[in-house]
């Protein structure tokens, strides 16, 4: 069983969070998560509920425990997803900086070469934001911003959403049943 590791920070784009962990939980993976302060504040503005209510997590780490099994490598997670990925965070994972739990374990998830996947979430981008990505992609995380795969043809943002949420499971090497592929379902 894959074990997962969820990341929530204070970006706006909760409707994308809640459809890869609704998605995760039809698959029976083993999740947890971590939620900054922001991004609780962020998912109560607009989702109308906190990390307790959201689905297919067991188990929620406080973003200042660096106690916490994520913030080892001996913890076993075969990936990790910041889902949405603040500039914030992002510029604290791209320099190596570990001021919360979500830092360090992304920064474990590096060095352990193991999957990390940052939905970054912020438009128009500037030279920083630019920069960050890059060095985050050369210590090796995949940057995905949520772009919905509008070629599905989805009715509405909960569909559209759930077309990014395959997109990340694809990432993640996961074998979602029912999911919609371009050339395929015509």
């Amino acid at each position: 069983m894959k074990k997962i590791l969820v990341a929530v920070t204070g970006a706006s784009a909760m409707i994308f969070l809640h459809s890869f962990l609704e998605m995760l939980e039809a698959e029976n993976l083993c999740v947890h998560g971590i939620c900054s302060e922001s991004g609780e504040k962020v998912l109560g503005l607009e989702h109308h509920c906190g990390v307790a209510e959201l689905p297919g997590v067991e188990k929620w780490f406080s973003c200042r425990d660096f106690a916490a099994a994520p913030a080892s490598g001996s913890a076993g997670y075969d990936a990790m997803v910041v889902i949405p990925c603040s500039m914030g965070t992002l510029a604290a994972i791209a320099s190596g900086m570990t001021a919360n739990l979500i830092h360090r374990a992304a920064d474990v998830m590096l060095k352990e070469r193991k999957t990390l996947i940052l939905v970054t979430r912020e438009t128009p981008l500037n030279r920083t934001h630019l920069k960050n990505m890059l060095a985050a992609h050369d210590a090796g995380a995949l940057i995905c911003p949520p772009h919905p795969g509008y070629y599905l043809k989805p009715a509405n943002m909960k569909e559209a959403a759930m077309t990014f949420a395959w997109r990340l499971g694809d990432q993640l090497g996961l074998d979602i049943q029912g999911r919609k592929r371009w050339g395929s379902n015509d």
